[in-house]
């Protein structure tokens, strides 16, 4: 059992690894000033992908529900994400973010019964200081609007990761990542002709390279084992999986673009890394407990999924 889950913990965390890779792939291949553009590419074809893959429409209750969750997870959570990159520098934006495994852990408690036990919580405390150590520069300026985009963001996405272990879906894992990658991106495709204009009319080989990117690698696999992972596991542990996104970013930017890295980035990450450690560290009553409601959960969703539809 502890393997099993230690397995999929590992192949969930590719999901925040990949996604720390969208700085550089944005930076360096895509073109400038298209923020909203490279998060509706990463949306909508990926979704309508998976779709044409699985050919199944949500069925029942999951007309809403999806719709729901992928604005929730995608679409309103990539539209806060733009505001606040456009107002802050990025390591405020980040660290703000970064308190995102905490509210999963306080929706979990309510909505789910989960136990918000002081380890979790110092750990998520101590996930947000890493963080901003990694990320957060002395001179960075605040903006009351910008700082509540970063919240919302969080905040938004951390509704959509409870609500998505809340709501068990009876459809295959892919079928459900496509409903959710469809919705966030109809979301976010008016938004993006509205504030940045209609697509560059023509791109370069890097361009499609790193828009091709963006929609298998960042989109389609990625939330596909991230959506996997909230399936599995428990909500708050895959939430502070989001954690490595900005570790990630932090060594490509160290690794291949030659930016410096300081000590207190050092302890940083050292930091964050302990934190992830010690979130998913549980005992074996709490992980018997997470086994049956998680039994229980699939067992609904089994007696449901007479019920879906295919097309």
């Amino acid at each position: 059992m502890l393997s099993k889950r230690s397995g999929i913990l590992a192949v969930t965390a590719l999901a925040p690894a990949v996604w720390g890779t969208t700085y550089l792939v944005t930076t360096e291949l895509l073109p400038p000033g298209r923020t909203l553009l490279a998060a509706t590419v990463r949306a909508l074809p990926a979704g309508l992908l998976l779709l044409l893959l699985t050919r199944r429409l949500p069925h029942g209750v999951w007309w809403w529900r999806a719709p729901v969750l992928g604005v929730l997870n995608i679409g309103a959570f990539f539209a806060l994400l733009f505001v606040a990159a456009y107002r802050l520098p990025g390591g405020v934006a980040a660290t703000a973010g970064a308190i995102q495994p905490l509210l999963v852990a306080v929706l979990a408690s309510g909505l789910l019964g989960e136990r918000l036990s002081p380890r979790v919580a110092i750990a998520a405390v101590a996930g947000v200081a890493g963080v901003s150590l990694l990320v957060l520069r002395a001179d960075a300026r605040l903006d009351a609007l910008g700082v509540a985009a970063a919240v919302g963001g969080a905040a938004v996405m951390a509704t959509g990761v409870v609500l998505s272990k809340r709501w068990p879906s009876p459809a295959p894992l892919l079928a459900t990542t496509g409903w959710q990658l469809v919705a966030g991106g109809l979301l976010l495709l008016p938004v993006a002709l509205v504030v940045e204009g209609p697509p560059p009319a023509t791109l370069s080989l890097a361009n499609v390279a790193g828009y091709g990117y963006l929609t298998i690698i960042g989109s389609a696999l990625a939330y596909t084992l991230w959506f996997r992972g909230i399936r599995e596991l428990s909500p708050t542990g895959v939430a502070f999986l989001g954690l490595l996104s900005p570790l990630v970013a932090t060594a490509l930017g160290w690794l291949l673009l030659g930016q410096e890295l300081t000590a207190a980035q050092i302890l940083g990450a050292l930091v964050v890394l302990t934190s992830l450690v010690v979130a998913q560290t549980r005992g074996a009553r709490g992980r018997s407990a997470h086994a049956t409601a998680a039994g229980s959960r699939e067992d609904r969703a089994r007696r449901e999924s007479t019920r879906s539809g295919r097309w």
